[in-house]
């Protein structure tokens, strides 16, 4: 779907086979269902169709809806729309989350949510999450069946497998605890031993929990920011827990490399990967790569100049459809040939691209501090500020040498040890060397701060305050 698109095309791969749907409308969202037999898009109302013959399944005026999700088993549609605030008819809003019966289009709840519940594998649970709780759903009748109640969760996962439902939790870490991730058995959510396997790890912003099919699940957690300065974007970590309670930390096999990717996703076959560059996210070089999970480009394709690409999507297929193959450790060939990264240079933003590099690589132009600046000539310039706190360093010397008298002549100097120095620095009263050591501590202190300011750095309240005590403390 595009913004230049007005028709779908749906078919397996390498198949001259295809059912197309006409609409005259760009889609804001796409969805297929898990099995792949259903396909759903809104763009002013939503639309479910068959795969196998472009039938329509159900349509419904819904315009404000961003997107779909369909229930493994296909018989609830969840439609999303953003949150609007109350009205005078509405005083809570409206719920911005509805879940339809799809076979008769019929309302069977509406929530205010966030996010979109989770189902089991066969629907016999549905799950979601509200104000430091877990809901627990039975059998598509929405009213309560059970509860987790857990401070500050943020996200959950549960098992696509068979019964009984296992879910994975996030806890994100505050005032120097860790994140955890843990795991539960439903029904059994509470009291001494009841979780399965916990996980605890720092260096966690937000997380991605992606259960198999069986009773493992991977723990994706990333960062903003990465304070070593090794990466613009941030650091990941993974990590793996099974419901026998064992985990790990899984290390990197493979770092194939996509610039300006905004969606990366796993093809239902398990061994090729798309990347796209899609809009609004990014609006120059939209279009998207094919990749073998070894490294190499299978595909490359762009979208045409002036036009956007908003989303991608694999079409799904039901487990089974594609052989396992035996893991390979070589790159796959590739029809575009070399795949080999290019050598790393300074990022440029994409809509800079077409014109020339400057001479410097350099995001900024190392400049020396502004109290070891120089002027025209050579000579050392300083701020005012600079300039007057050196001055006042310069008087305070010159007062400490008058004031110290002149040592009497020696024939030679007797070795002194480090202790001994200490000592005979000392005045004799411990309880006045303590304060004098104490004072000498606060004016380094300002003395460091006011290097700072005068450098350009802005002060905190409190450490201006301190500056303003020297001759106090003077």
């Amino acid at each position: 779907c595009g913004s230049d698109g007005t028709s779908l095309l749906c078919g397996p791969p390498r198949c001259e086979q295809y059912s197309s749907f006409q609409d005259s409308r760009p889609s804001r969202n796409l969805t297929f269902s898990r099995d792949g037999t259903l396909v759903g898009w809104c763009n002013g109302h939503v639309s479910v169709v068959k795969c196998a013959d472009g039938s329509v399944v159900s349509t419904f005026d819904l315009p404000k809806t961003a997107l779909l999700e369909f229930s493994p088993l296909n018989n609830i549609l969840v439609t999303w729309q953003p949150y609007t605030a109350e009205t005078q008819d509405s005083p809570q809003g409206e719920a911005n989350l509805q879940l339809w019966e799809l076979q008769s289009g019929r309302l069977v709840k509406a929530l205010y949510q966030k996010k979109c519940p989770k189902w089991s594998e066969d629907e016999n649970v549905c799950v979601r999450n509200v104000n430091n709780e877990l809901h627990f759903f039975e059998n598509n009748d929405f009213s309560i069946a059970n509860k987790l109640h857990m401070q500050k969760v943020s996200d959950f996962a549960a098992s696509p497998g068979p019964q009984p439902c296992k879910v994975a939790i996030y806890v994100p870490g505050s005032k120097g605890a860790p994140s955890f991730v843990r795991l539960y058995q439903y029904p059994v959510l509470g009291g001494p031993g009841a979780a399965l396997a916990n996980k605890s790890f720092f260096k966690a912003d937000k997380v991605a929990m992606q259960w198999n099919q069986k009773s493992a699940v991977l723990v994706t957690a990333s960062t903003e920011v990465d304070k070593s300065g090794a990466s613009y974007y941030g650091e990941q970590t993974l990590h793996y827990l099974g419901v026998n309670g064992e985990t790990a930390m899984v290390q990197l096999v493979s770092t194939p490399e996509a610039p300006d990717a905004t969606f990366f996703s796993w093809c239902p076959d398990g061994e090729h990967i798309v990347t796209a560059t899609c809009a609004p996210r990014l609006r120059v070089s939209n279009g998207y790569k094919i990749w073998h999970y070894t490294g190499s480009v299978l595909q490359k394709h762009d979208v045409a100049k002036g036009a956007e690409l908003w989303d991608v999507r694999w079409q799904p297929f039901l487990d089974g459809t594609f052989p396992e193959r035996p893991i390979r450790y070589q790159a796959a060939p590739s029809e575009l040939g070399s795949t080999q990264a290019a050598p790393t240079q300074a990022y440029r933003p994409p809509a800079l691209r077409h014109l020339p590099a400057a001479p410097s690589s350099k995001l900024h132009e190392e400049e020396p501090p502004q109290n070891l600046r120089t002027g025209p000539g050579g000579e050392k310039s300083l701020s005012k500020a600079a300039l007057k706190n050196q001055r006042k360093r310069e008087a305070k010397k010159a007062a400490k040498l008058e004031a110290k008298p002149d040592p009497e002549p020696q024939s030679a100097p007797a070795p002194v040890s480090h202790s001994q120095s200490e000592a005979s620095s000392g005045s004799g009263d411990p309880e006045m060397d303590k304060k004098i050591k104490n004072l000498n501590k606060k004016l380094k202190a300002i003395e460091e701060l006011k290097e700072q300011q005068a450098s350009g750095k802005v002060l905190q309240k409190n450490q201006v305050e301190k500056i303003q005590k020297e001759e106090q403390l003077l």
